[in-house]
């Protein structure tokens, strides 16, 4: 599956360079197939749980694994809220653009909003 998640990137890439008509005429599908994988996201892991809890015996068994799913998911985003600060503070993004947002026309991004 990974070969072929790749070889899809790669063919993608080489369109898009080559021949981005119709590359952006392909745009319908890309967008479809991201809502497919929104869509199934919440029942796959959902699914996933309750398996998982359903096949596990000891009660005791699945406290101290929810225990350390949370600390786990805790420690995680911990880290990447210290990496994205760190990143903000040494990247400075958006450095240079001199906007005042009262100028800014709300109406000239109408187009890209979905």
């Amino acid at each position: 599956m990974y070969v072929q998640v790749l070889l899809a990137i790669a063919a993608g890439v080489l369109l898009g360079h080559l021949y981005p008509h119709y590359a952006t005429a392909m745009k319908p599908l890309g967008d479809a197939f991201i809502k497919l994988i929104r869509m199934i996201i919440g029942p796959v892991i959902f699914g996933t749980v309750v398996t998982g809890i359903g096949s596990m015996s000891d009660l005791k068994k699945v406290g101290r694994v929810g225990g350390k799913a949370l600390v786990y998911f805790e420690v995680v985003s911990s880290i990447a809220l210290v990496i994205g600060l760190l990143a903000g503070h040494v990247l400075h993004p958006g450095d240079g653009f001199n906007v005042t947002v009262s100028s800014l026309d709300a109406r000239a991004i109408a187009g890209f909003v979905n």
